[in-house]
């Protein structure tokens, strides 16, 4: 072959390679090789696209320019970008994507300012970078302000609920009741400016960004009107009228979450307080036991489960770990994967949950499980665990099988209240009437409803879900676990959209090496005895040979006789030979994990070549054929 055909057929084989690569990204069809299906878009996602009647326009920001800026934030958001491309071709026309680089001191950046984007500072730099995105649908405006990476797992549930919210222009209304903390008290002017602002707990935000949050106290004697669902969290001390509402509520139709505890870590810290000075111990449990009853559902507040499989490895007062078989660290295999509000999580933590189950002899209910313990688990009293070690806890536990501790109950649920409401106490203010025109209906003695019932409340809480950190300026939270995802799927379940709770519990793209993980720990097994010998030898030399160099007069000039010196030369030398032997440990530590990437480092070097060669040998063959 002639030297110009050679290089006509070289530019045909780039050209040909570009076409390949540009044509490979307009194919309207990807293939996802990862386990969690993270770059293939939901059947919620994409049921969510159909739905959409107006175009929504998707303005993403990311100042790529930035000097100083981490490259792992460059990844992500080229991943971000890639997949707001696949919600481009998945919305066939209803949804239009302008990716802008919001350069300092131009019109794009005034309108990411607008748009309501918040700029982060790059350490070292200061340099200002916008990093988030806005949708648009008409007149409604919503934005992601700052996009975090250690949330990536979420990135698809943040993107379709923002593009879901945005076409929302009323949001369902949510009756709370709670003697938890979730909703953070009104600022007290009076209190000193130096101390903590208090915060909403996670789960209230999340729950805001779907409804709107209306708070109902417990000696309320009726239900807000217009609610669309209504979530009783840890109830102490309801007003009878208030139960009646509640019941009534859930035979109306009307969806219902309830979360009750038999040892409430809230109320325990509460109560080591008011110990301190004195005071009397609070309730820590929670119950319905009127409304339970009636509705078929067993729960014993006095019992915590206990799970020796799925024990969480906790820091007891000695500083020593030791599994605590009832905080319940429960894996994939715990949930039920056919139920929607669970169906995509991975993980959960309980703090000292009850167990739930379907009284003998109900009829017309359907009792779902949604979590469940292992075969390994128990019961124990609440009360015995005050002063417990955790394995004496451990000890208590009789494994009696699996135990149900969060349940989906749908049906015909029968009243409890046969006779009606409860009489009220007479009042001397006529105004006292009620108002609400819905209380007013004939008392319903069966309905049918949809209820889901977790016996622990403690999972909703910022201290076993979340960790708060400031992120370039910005509040952020990274997720522990999925017990958010679960709080918040459960209500979207019931009262939501249903298309968003299949997107949740998604996975990252960045992928651990669990392989090099587990070398680690073998190594660490095999050579930590020895290590920890040599350190504490090494720091018996270091603390004799500090004794002698600190022996000095008056006029701060070191004392050594022959022998003294000659006692500071053989420490010297033994802490110089015990350092050469720690290096030597440390170094057997990595051998076969260096060994590990120089083979992929070669098989990386060589894999091309090779193949090349393979196919060249392969052509040239069937060509001499």
């Amino acid at each position: 072959m002639k030297t110009g055909s050679k290089f006509t057929v070289l530019a045909l084989l780039f050209v040909g390679l570009v076409l390949v690569n540009y044509l490979a990204t307009k194919l309207p069809f990807r293939a996802d090789a990862t386990a969690e299906n993270i770059y293939t878009l939901s059947a919620g996602t994409k049921s969510l696209l159909g739905k959409i009647e107006e175009p929504v326009t998707i303005d993403f920001y990311f100042s790529r320019d930035a000097a100083g800026l981490p490259v792992s934030y460059k990844n992500y958001a080229a991943r971000i970008e890639e997949m707001l491309r696949q919600y481009e071709r998945a919305a066939r026309g209803n949804l239009v994507l302008h990716v802008i680089n919001p350069e300092p001191d131009t019109p794009e950046e005034e309108q990411a300012t607008r748009g309501g984007l918040q700029p982060q500072i790059v350490p070292g730099t200061g340099e200002q970078v916008y990093f988030g995105l806005v949708a648009t649908q008409a007149d409604q405006q919503k934005a992601i302000s700052a996009f975090n990476p250690q949330r990536e797992q979420f990135l698809e549930y943040d993107l379709s609920e923002l593009i879901h919210s945005v076409q929302q222009f009323d949001k369902r209304r949510l009756g709370l009741i709670t003697s938890l903390p979730l909703q953070a008290p009104p600022m007290n002017p009076m209190m000193m400016q130096q101390q903590r602002m208090p915060q909403d707990q996670f789960v209230i935000g999340e729950w805001a960004k779907t409804f709107e949050i209306v708070p109902i106290e417990a000696t309320a004697t009726e239900l807000p009107a217009n609610l669309d669902a209504l979530a009783v969290i840890h109830p102490q001390n309801l007003a009878p009228a208030l139960t009646f509402a509640i019941d009534q509520f859930l035979l109306g139709g009307k969806p219902l979450f309830v979360a009750v505890d038999p040892a409430s870590q809230f109320f325990k810290r509460q109560g080591g307080q008011q110990a301190m000075f004195g005071g009397p111990q609070p309730n820590v449990s929670s119950d319905l036991p009127q409304l339970f009853s009636a509705w078929g559902i067993t729960y014993d507040a006095q019992q915590v489960v206990g799970d020796l499989a799925n024990a969480t490895q906790v820091q007891t007062g000695a500083g020593q770990l030791a599994r605590f078989p009832v905080w319940l660290s429960l894996p994939a295999s715990s949930l039920n994967r056919e139920a929607m509000p669970t169906a995509q999580l991975n993980s959960l933590l309980l703090i000292e949950p009850g167990s739930l189950a379907l009284a003998e002899g109900t009829s017309g209910l359907d009792f779902t499980p949604l979590i469940r313990s292992s075969e390994q688990a128990g019961t124990v009293p609440s009360f015995s665990l005050q002063f417990a070690q955790p394995d004496e806890v451990s000890r208590q536990i009789a494994p009696s099988g699996a135990k149900t501790l969060a349940a989906m109950i749908s049906g015909t649920f029968t009243t409890a209240f046969p006779s009606g409401a409860p009489k009220s106490e007479p009042s001397d203010d006529d105004s006292s009437e009620i108002q609400n025109p819905e209380s007013q209906v004939q008392n319903l003695t069966s309905g049918t409803g949809t209820l889901i019932v977790v016996a622990d409340t403690d999972f909703l809480l910022d201290d076993y879900s979340v960790r708060r950190f400031n992120f370039l300026g910005v509040q952020t939270a990274e997720a522990l676990n999925d017990n958010l995802a679960f709080g918040s799927n459960a209500l979207e379940f019931l009262a939501g959209s249903s298309d968003l709770i299949s997107i949740r519990g998604k996975g990252s793209s960045q992928r651990p090496f669990t392989v090099v993980q587990q070398m680690e720990v073998v190594a660490q097994q095999k050579y930590q005895d020895q290590l920890a010998a040599l350190e504490a030898r090494l720091s018996q030399v270091q603390q004799q040979l500090s004794q002698l160099q600190t022996q000095t007069t008056d006029a701060n000039r070191l004392v050594a006789s022959p022998e003294a010196q000659q006692a500071i030369e053989e420490f010297q030398a033994q802490e110089a030979a015990m350092r050469s032997e720690r290096r030597e440990i440390r170094r057997a530590l990595r051998e076969d994990i260096d060994a590990l990437k120089t083979r992929l480092l070669l098989v990386n070097l060589a894999a091309s070549p090779a193949l090349v060669i393979v196919f060249g040998l392969w052509f040239r063959r069937n060509r001499r054929r």
